[in-house]
């Protein structure tokens, strides 16, 4: 970060503080600023589970407790100040215990650590921001160079983790210094042009940070809708030109080693794994770069080239409606209102946002993390009852979402469903990408393009016809559907060959003598209260056709809850999210 961007976010800061400090009532709104929710601050049970949903990896009966019990304001605060553990440092932990017994860890370490921060972390809105980020932001260890490189892909998920909180600015420019990014987008090691040997600079990093990461491929309006010309056509955000000349920006990046080049089974210095990329001059462009408008001067450092580019595409009027959409759309609901999108982006461009109790979060710097999040999940649209009963609001909940809100729920032992501490034994959620298993993983992304795109359509279908996106239907097929069914049902019922671990269910075993209580129970924390009547009975009815026979009334009750669980995972209320 330039000395200037950090003078000015403390500036920003100090503002903010003057105008919402911790004992003052309310905060003074800047000009263009989103409008403050009307929801109350304290929200029913049911509600509470909507929004942890929304926010969450699931609730559990304690969380939404603990958010009915100090509302939504505090609860925004209270994660927003809460902590996070070094992946780095865990990374390196489990490679001295594999080299402590003369073995060599592998990529499935990477898949524990994210398992468990998604199920067991206490900073779950941040464990989701980073799990939504890693889906826009995608680097993948299905790449063989990114799963060779354990700490730089450990480092890569600090990157996120990091910035989850912070300034989208800053987000862009750690992501384009990652080892792993560079790796996975092929710029590590990125050559500046050479006439005589007919070398060019690597485009591809280039054009995925305009058409993914900040601008998209079309201009847009500040609600996220296409502008046009005066043909009626969108209006393209750059062209062949423009990828060309940002390629030279990317030049002259690679390990923090004083190497450039080489193979990664020659280095020697560890720490490059886990530090920023660094600059090489020689290897940079010298010539002028021209790009969006933009021109770079021929000569102009390294630094400050990467400087210019970056701040352009922060600047460009398409990233805050381009960023608002994808982050509604990850958290709250496929296809947002115009209106919607106009709030958030107002956020992220005044770095402002007021929670209900009319204290405000945002450093009041474009770009603010904090604001965007809070502007997602607090505004009208994402919490007012109206929105439950309108058709084109909500989302298909994909499969990664699905499986760590029951494993929350069920109170698993984190420590044995992902294998520490039995390094030879059965890793239950190692590999869980393919369409035969859960059909997802983090940072186990097929492409760049994450396992579906934002903008997917499906064909032959009603949404299709009436022109909305389902980017999770891109996954959900005949086959994903059974696969996610099996998968389920080995867990919930504890099949023998994953004996890994064992679900707690101490509240459902409880109910399970109560049929009816323990379904809405599963009701309140599943579904946010959204089961329909028959569903509700059809689940009910299943549980009572479990006898309790008297000497085997333990395993009975389990078996019961395990119907109940098993019904509402699979239920059509539980795989949409309203």
């Amino acid at each position: 970060m330039t000395r200037a961007r950090r003078a000015a976010l403390a500036a920003g800061a100090l503002a903010l503080a003057a105008c919402a400090g911790e004992d003052a009532p309310s905060a003074v709104a800047p000009a263009g600023a989103p409008p403050a929710p009307s929801v109350a601050d304290t929200p029913s049970a049911a509600d509470a589970s909507r929004f942890l949903m929304q926010a969450t990896f699931g609730p559990t009966q304690s969380d939404i407790d603990e958010l009915v019990s100090i509302g939504y304001s505090a609860w925004m605060r209270r994660q927003f100040n809460a902590s996070s553990e070094s992946n780095v440092s865990e990374i390196r932990r489990i490679q001295a215990d594999y080299a402590a017994r003369g073995d060599t860890v592998e990529a499935e370490a990477l898949a524990d650590i994210a398992w468990r921060d998604m199920i067991d972390g206490e900073d779950q809105l941040r464990q989701r921001m980073v799990f939504a980020l890693s889906q826009i932001f995608v680097v993948s260890y299905e790449n063989s160079d990114v799963a060779e490189t354990l700490a730089s892909a450990a480092f890569y998920m600090d990157v996120l983790e990091k910035n989850a909180f912070g300034n989208h600015r800053d987000l862009i420019e750690d992501v384009t210094y990652s080892p792993s990014m560079a790796q996975f987008l092929t710029y590590l090691n990125n050559r500046k042009e050479d006439p005589s040997e007919n070398r060019v600079p690597d485009e591809n990093y280039a054009r995925e940070i305009m058409q993914l990461f900040t601008i998209g491929l079309v201009e847009l309006n500040p609600d996220g809708s296409p502008r046009l010309d005066g043909s009626g056509n969108t209006i393209e955000t750059y062209d062949n030109t423009d990828i060309t000349g940002l390629a030279k920006v990317f030049t002259g990046l690679s390990w923090a080693d004083g190497d450039f080049g080489g193979r990664f089974a020659d280095r020697t210095v560890p720490v490059a794994f886990y530090s920023p990329l660094a600059i090489f001059e020689e290897e940079h462009s010298t010539s002028e770069k021209a790009f969006l408008n933009v021109t770079i001067p021929a000569n102009t450092p390294a630094a400050q080239s990467i400087d210019i580019a970056l701040d352009a595409l922060f600047n460009h009027p398409n990233a805050a409606p381009f960023f608002a959409r994808q982050m509604i759309q990850r958290f709250v609901t496929s296809n947002p209102s115009p209106q919607y999108v106009r709030n958030v982006a107002a956020a992220y461009e005044t770095g402002f946002y007021q929670l209900p109790d009319g204290q405000a979060v945002g450093s009041l710097q474009r770009g603010d993390m904090r604001a965007v999040i809070a502007a997602v999940l607090l505004d009208d649209e994402a919490r007012l009852p109206a929105s439950r009963t309108d058709p084109n609001f909500g989302k298909v909940r994909e499969p990664v979402i699905r499986f760590t809100h029951w494993a929350r729920v069920a109170d698993l032992n984190s420590a044995s469903v992902l294998g520490e501490g039995n390094l030879d034994g059965q890793r239950a959620l190692e590999e869980t990408a393919p369409p035969t298993s859960l059909g997802q993983q983090a940072y186990r992304s097929p492409s760049v393009f994450n396992f579906y795109r934002p903008g997917y359509v499906a064909p032959g279908l009603e949404t299709g016809d009436l022109g909305l996106v389902a980017p999770e239907l891109q996954i959900v097929t005949t086959a994903s559907v059974t696969s996610y069914a099996n998968f389920m049902m080995d867990r919930i019922e504890e099949a023998d060959a994953l004996q890994t671990y064992r679900p707690g269910y101490s509240r459902e075993l409880s109910l399970a003598d109560n049929p009816p209580a323990l379904v809405d129970r599963l009701n309140l924390v599943m579904t946010a209260g959204a089961m329909e009547p028959t569903t509700r009975d059809a689940i009910i009815a299943a549980v009572n056709g479990v006898p309790l026979r008297a000497g085997s009334e333990p395993q009975d009750r389990r078996r019961r809850v395990n119907a109940a669980m098993l019904m509402t995972v699979l239920s059509p209320e539980y795989y949409t999210q309203r």
